[in-house]
């Protein structure tokens, strides 16, 4: 009798000890997504005039979750109303480079609770099909935001395109331009392994790179191929230039996003006017990914996909030295017209 008394009271006690510690987690989980989306101060009247002086706490709880809601398409246009919201045209693009980090980077801005990122790349400028469509066509294609809010849209594509800079300067002469680089032989050689692995995929062979980005008539640099070209940074920024004043640019280091992504993701939340929001406690490194990770809250995480960080190919070291050499002297102008030094070799 004893011992059943003893094992109903060990019973009750756990019941007891597992409600106060669901009671606490939820307290604290609470806790910190409020903290997260404390109202904001004043962002720049350049992105808008606004009625409020702040964006409301509402506007922040329903980020994660009613605007994913009306992105898949479950809104009713009463909603829509209700809650004030509409598709703005992007007041920030990145526009390049492919394989520079764009998704990254994307993502990691999307942590800033006055921003809102178009899921999928548009490619509204760099396509003439889509770009006959008209400028609605590509509003239309933005996610519902808070008027407060700023919409980013990314497709790399962009800054190689010869007609986009135009186009974009007609749409807002007064856009900020996101570029995000990393070292130019490095980045073609992720250009190149994205491409060999589509091709994997498919059960097809491919060339090697070194076959590729060397001429096997001259053996010089191939600049016929675009993940060569790509990398020319400079040649593909001069010809924004004539639109654009470089100071409407802004140059993301995307090897340092890789391995300390903070300090530029505070400079770009800088160049946005953004009131500094993304902290260290928003960036963990996963040692299993290899690469930082994103935390919005306590109870909500997110990792790139797992097709970012692909293992580069080996190749050879004279070739790697050639495409150094060659990328030298454009890297030199881009540093001088940008005002940014990149460690490059």
């Amino acid at each position: 009798m004893l011992f059943k008394q003893q094992a109903l009271l060990r019973q009750k006690l756990f019941v007891l000890g597992s409600l106060a510690i669901g009671s606490l987690l939820y307290l604290v989980a609470r806790v910190g997504s409020l903290d997260r989306l404390q109202p904001l101060c004043p962002i720049d009247g350049r992105f808008g005039p606004h009625s409020q002086d702040e964006i409301p706490l509402q506007a922040l709880q329903f980020k994660r979750g009613l605007l994913h809601e009306f992105r898949k398409g479950n809104a009713t246009k009463e909603q829509i109303r209700l809650h004030n919201l509409v598709q703005q045209l992007p007041k920030a693009i990145i526009i390049g480079v492919r394989k520079g980090g764009t998704r990254a980077l994307l993502e990691m801005l999307n942590l800033h609770p006055a921003v809102v990122k178009a899921s999928q790349e548009i490619h509204f400028f760099d396509n003439d099909e889509n770009y006959a469509k008209g400028i609605e066509w590509y509003r239309k294609k933005m996610p519902f935001s808070y008027p407060h809010q700023i919409t980013i849209e990314k497709s790399p594509a962009y800054f190689i395109t010869e007609e986009v800079p135009e186009r974009i300067y007609k749409m807002n002469s007064s856009i900020k331009l996101l570029i995000i680089v990393r070292e130019p032989t490095t980045r073609a050689i992720s250009d190149y392994t994205q491409v060999l692995e589509g091709k994997e995929r498919k059960n097809k062979t491919y060339y090697k790179f070194e076959k590729l980005a060397i001429d096997p008539n001259t053996c010089e640099v191939n600049t016929k191929y675009k993940a060569v070209r790509t990398s020319i940074y400079t040649k593909h920024l001069e010809r924004w230039l004539k639109y654009f004043p470089i100071e409407q640019f802004h140059i993301v280091d995307g090897d340092r996003l890789i391995t300390e992504p903070l300090p530029e993701l505070q400079l770009v939340e800088k160049f946005l006017n953004l009131p500094p929001r993304i902290s260290q406690y928003n960036l963990y490194f996963n040692a299993t990914r290899g690469f930082y990770c994103l935390r919005f809250n306590i109870v909500f995480n997110k990792c790139l996909a797992g097709s970012k960080g692909r293992i580069h190919p080996e190749v050879d070291t004279s070739v790697i030295t050639k495409l150094r050499k060659f990328f030298h002297p454009f890297n030199q102008k881009f540093y001088q017209i940008t005002g940014r030094t990149f460690n490059w070799p």
